[in-house]
């Protein structure tokens, strides 16, 4: 029984290690990071950083209902990934709440110039997604700036319809209109 329960464990902690060595794909560079930890210092955000795997984590409060989203920022070796995400997900377990997300998402995005929307199919999970290339720059103060204040605005402008689908029985066309009718 005792040598079950250490190979239970070692097989856990080899799971997590795996896990996250997964999503540390790869090393990230310093530069990168440096400058926008230095955005969020000078800007007073509260935040978290994962040295050892490149990742900044912080929530920033926004306007209208949905009031605050999370922050998760991969820095990469040439570029990195900005994902705002929601409290509030989708629920996973309406096939149809699933689908009228999915259709809301692929209309809120259509026409957008910097960053998406992504529902996660099976969590419900709801994100905006912004990506930035940093090959052979350093980004600067401002590239920075947006790249964290465009997802806000987002969710800001979205997140109406969003709960609408999410708390109504809204139709997902309906529902964009409103978003981009204010």
């Amino acid at each position: 029984m005792t040598s079950l329960l250490i190979i239970c464990a070692l097989i856990i902690l080899f799971a997590g290690l795996n896990a996250k060595k997964a999503f540390a794909d790869e090393d990230y560079s310093q530069e990168i990071a440096a400058e926008i930890r230095n955005f969020l210092l000078v800007d007073e955000w509260h935040f978290s950083f994962d040295e050892e795997n490149g990742i900044f984590r912080f929530g920033v409060n926004i306007g209208g209902k949905l009031k605050n989203i999370n922050f998760f920022v991969q820095v990469h070796e040439n570029a990195y990934t900005v994902y705002a995400i929601s409290p509030i997900s989708a629920d996973s377990d309406s096939k149809l709440a699933i689908a009228a997300m999915a259709e809301f998402i692929c209309r809120a995005n259509y026409g957008l110039k910097n960053g998406n929307f992504e529902l996660d199919c099976n969590d419900g999970e709801i994100r905006y997604k912004i990506y930035v290339n940093c090959s052979d720059i350093t980004p600067s103060r401002e590239i920075v700036r947006a790249s964290m204040l465009i997802p806000a605005m987002m969710f800001e402008r979205y997140s109406p319809g969003i709960l609408d689908l999410i708390f109504t029985d809204a139709q997902p066309i309906d529902a964009v209109k409103k978003c981009e009718s204010d």
